[in-house]
């Protein structure tokens, strides 16, 4: 994704629009393109200040959010279980989340777990 050109070339590519220039022409002008003034322009009016609107995010977690309750009760009933089988249980109720997702999730909410107790070290052979 390409990064957002900065507030001042917008402003001044508005205030030109604003000072009698019709779009293309101020595009032309500050050596931008005419779809990009249009879309500046047009943010202006509706909001006010031609700045950019925020960039990428998290448009899905709201799904896996609102079985919250299920998620957490599955993890607290079976104790140590694995995002596979999570996943698998989650199938099974009708709801299918990617282990990513899952994985997304527990790191939102502070959720981590050792699956086994670290392993002594081995006397009789050397390790590393």
């Amino acid at each position: 994704m390409t990064k957002a050109l900065s507030l001042d070339l917008r402003e001044r590519v508005v205030a030109a629009v604003e000072g009698g220039l019709s779009c293309r022409q101020a595009a032309e002008r500050f050596g931008v393109g005419s779809a990009s003034a249009i879309r500046w322009c047009q943010r202006a009016r509706e909001t006010g200040t031609p700045k950019s609107a925020p960039q990428g995010g998290d448009h899905r977690s709201q799904r896996i959010e609102a079985e919250r309750d299920l998620i957490l009760g599955i993890v607290d009933r079976t104790g140590d279980i694995t995002l596979v089988e999570l996943q698998a249980e989650l199938a099974t109720r009708g709801h299918r989340f990617s282990i990513g997702a899952l994985w997304r999730f527990f790191a939102r909410h502070g959720i981590t777990w050792k699956k086994r107790p670290r392993m002594p070290a081995s006397r009789i052979v050397r390790t590393s």
